[in-house]
């Protein structure tokens, strides 16, 4: 009997003993379970990033603006950014944000601008054009690429000066009024052609995109890094009416990023890309 009461005994321990191991297990792979779901539930942080960037964009910019792959949308911006490597390591980045309420000082001249003088890949109808070199050597590449298809472009205006703009402004306001100026014309510092990125087709005016230079710089300018800076109905975006012969450098991979998620809106891009490195 007593042998019996041993065996049960240890049949009851070893019972036990397994129940115990077999509990220890499923609430080792719980917690283990637990864990990948924190890790699940984690939300990347440079989507949290993406999420608060957008959240403090405006009401138009949010209504242009979507973004239904976070993922794919920031492995594009990331190639965006890594091209700035292409530009001038010591200058203003290729994506600085100039406009009414953004600003560079009286003081800003790009360090290497290049001067621009009638050649076999474009004319200009200025002997005082400068360009950043990313600008000059993408503008060369374009004009080539326009010839081969039988136009030629001109160039009108490219680099300006502080002062040159403070004087073009206060031009135009004596013209045109102070209203009309602010729609046409920058205040000094906060142009575009400040940076040396930027430049104006001729003729310089509304009728450029019915030319041919203007048809042919809208369909293929972005595949050589050029991005129309004012574009039609954006006037409350941009904070200029639109300007068909305006186009700033940003480079190719901002200009199909651009088109791929910013309604092909360059203040929105500009914008966004100023938002993110801040945050």
């Amino acid at each position: 009997m007593l042998v019996k009461n041993k065996k049960l005994l240890l049949l009851i321990a070893c019972v036990t003993a397994l129940n115990f191991t077999a509990c220890a297990k499923n609430r080792s792979a719980a917690v283990n379970s637990n864990e990948n779901t924190i890790e699940e539930i984690k939300v990347n942080p440079q989507i949290e990033k993406l999420n608060a960037v957008l959240a403090g964009m405006s009401s138009r910019f949010k209504g242009d603006v979507h973004i239904s792959n976070p993922e794919e949308f920031l492995n594009d911006l990331s190639k965006v950014l890594d091209s700035r490597k292409d530009f001038s390591d010591d200058d203003l980045s290729p994506f600085y944000l100039i406009d009414k309420t953004h600003t560079v000082g009286e003081d800003y001249v790009p360090l290497k601008l290049v001067h621009l003088e009638n050649n076999a890949n474009f004319k200009v109808n200025k002997n005082n054009l400068n360009l950043r070199p990313e600008a000059f050597n993408a503008l060369n590449e374009m004009g080539a690429a326009a010839k081969a298809d039988g136009v030629t472009l001109t160039v009108s205006s490219t680099y300006r000066s502080y002062e040159y703009q403070k004087n073009l402004f206060d031009y135009w306001v004596r013209v045109d009024g102070l209203e009309e100026a602010e729609r046409e014309s920058a205040r000094a510092g906060t142009s575009q052609h400040q940076l040396g990125l930027a430049m104006d087709f001729a003729p310089v005016d509304d009728a450029f995109d019915q030319t041919p230079g203007g048809q042919w710089v809208y369909k293929n300018a972005a595949s050589f890094g050029w991005s129309l800076s004012f574009p039609k109905m954006y006037e409350d975006v941009t904070g200029y009416r639109w300007e068909s012969w305006h186009f700033r450098y940003v480079g190719i991979p901002a200009c199909q990023f651009q088109k791929k998620y910013f309604n092909n809106v360059q203040q929105y891009m500009i914008e966004f890309i100023d938002a993110w490195l801040k945050a």
